[in-house]
């Protein structure tokens, strides 16, 4: 099964298309199988979202365009249902921001931190960090924790897409900008975020991309003003709100 199998008048295509993206990347060896359970526990809250990005979520990806933009080392973090949903997405935020891309699992092998490595560069990465892993988030028992130092380790704005509570957590605790694609407002995640980002990560990379693409030339004032105005606790409520409203729709 291809992507161009499934017709785009399907009302539900979108959702069929990311379903098939996650199968594929489980067969590929890029995402575990325990990726097609997150998947299925986004897909619900992306079904009370409505399947688009809410203004508050639109706004989040403004001001994360702006911290990407400001910062001295942003890092975007991958695992592997980010490696199978949107890899060319993310290559183009990066080369936007002038991000490193770094590998990082909970389910960890070489062998499959080797393959999402090719599969980003299959898709235009020109450098994958993680496999040198001669860093550590500190308090996290598990694999995890490795990443590199010039990577993660000295970044200032990390990209944390998808439900990673436990490593979002120790990331503020290190003291650095959390940028969290979740589609749970209610997620430790989200809760963790400097700036929580509640919508699907298949809109949530391209949509940074094109705010940062729109705020390039800004002044550094204009960028710090936007980040200043930014309230993740707003962020957040106003996500609940649109999922509690999904009811009288």
């Amino acid at each position: 099964m291809s992507d161009i199998e499934i017709p785009e008048s399907h009302p539900r295509y979108q959702s069929l298309l990311t379903r098939h993206r996650i199968e594929a990347g489980v067969e590929k060896g890029i995402t575990s199988q325990q990726g097609l359970i997150a998947q299925g526990r986004g897909e619900a809250f992306d079904y009370l979202l409505g399947e688009e990005t809410i203004p508050s979520a639109d706004d989040a990806a403004r001001v994360a365009a702006a911290h990407l933009l400001l910062a001295d080392h942003p890092v975007i973090s991958v695992n592997g249902n980010v490696a199978a949903l949107c890899p060319e997405e993310i290559v183009e935020l990066a080369d936007a921001v002038d991000a490193d891309i770094e590998v990082n699992l909970f389910n960890r092998t070489e062998a499959r931190m080797q393959a999402i490595v090719d599969h980003l560069r299959e898709h235009g990465a020109d450098e994958v960090k993680g496999l040198t892993a001669d860093g550590r988030i500190p308090n996290i028992d598990h694999k995890r924790a490795k990443i590199d130092a010039d990577g993660i380790g000295s970044a200032d704005v990390v990209v944390v897409p998808l439900e990673d509570g436990d490593r979002a957590e120790a990331l503020g605790a290190m003291g650095k900008t959390e940028i969290v694609v979740d589609l749970n407002p209610m997620s430790r995640s989200a809760r963790a975020a400097t700036v929580p980002i509640v919508d699907n990560i298949m809109r949530a990379v391209p949509n940074i991309t094109a705010h940062a693409n729109a705020l390039k030339d800004a002044s550094r004032e204009e960028l710090e003003a936007i980040v200043a105005e930014f309230d993740a606790e707003d962020a957040l409520e106003a996500a609940e709100r649109a999922i509690r409203s999904s009811d009288d729709t």
